[in-house]
């Protein structure tokens, strides 16, 4: 798509990169239309790539995040898609979307300084998702520090 937006621009909305994630968005319904619900989470996942894949965005999965906690490792996470950088967006499979759900994608942003994410579940009939920004407040924690392995892909 020649016209499509740049990830880091604005539209009319004001909403950054609502562009990218209206292209995320509509990967998401080709995904929900296709295969329907009752799958589990990976299946989602690997249909969606293939679906950002073929929109040519840049996904990065299973890339790594050591979260430091006073100058020391006390964790891993690893969020579910990376998109053009930018985006951050988590999967789900389950009945509704829980405000639990909403906090591990928002830690996911606050330590990695992505500004914008998709919650997506495709645990229903009619896809669910939010949009979530970047907190305001710092993260409760110092920021993670990538973790550089043949793990990650980029497609």
């Amino acid at each position: 798509m020649q016209d499509r937006k740049r990830h880091d621009e604005q539209d009319e909305n004001h909403l950054l990169h609502s562009g990218l994630t209206g292209h995320i968005l509509q990967c998401c319904f080709e995904v929900i239309n296709s295969l329907g619900c009752g799958f589990l989470e990976s299946v989602y996942k690997n249909a969606l790539i293939v679906s950002i894949v073929d929109m040519d965005l840049e996904v990065r999965t299973d890339k790594g995040f050591e979260v430091i906690f006073k100058n020391r490792k006390i964790g891993l996470f690893i969020p579910d898609l990376i998109i053009e950088g930018s985006v951050i967006v988590e999967l789900k499979c389950c009945e509704n979307l829980l405000p639990e759900h909403q906090a591990q994608l928002t830690n996911y942003l606050k330590v990695t300084n992505i500004r914008v994410g998709l919650l997506v579940n495709f645990g229903r009939r009619r896809l669910q998702y939010k949009r979530v920004h970047h907190p305001a407040h710092p993260a409760a924690c110092d920021l993670v520090h990538p973790v550089l392995s043949s793990e990650s892909t980029v497609y």
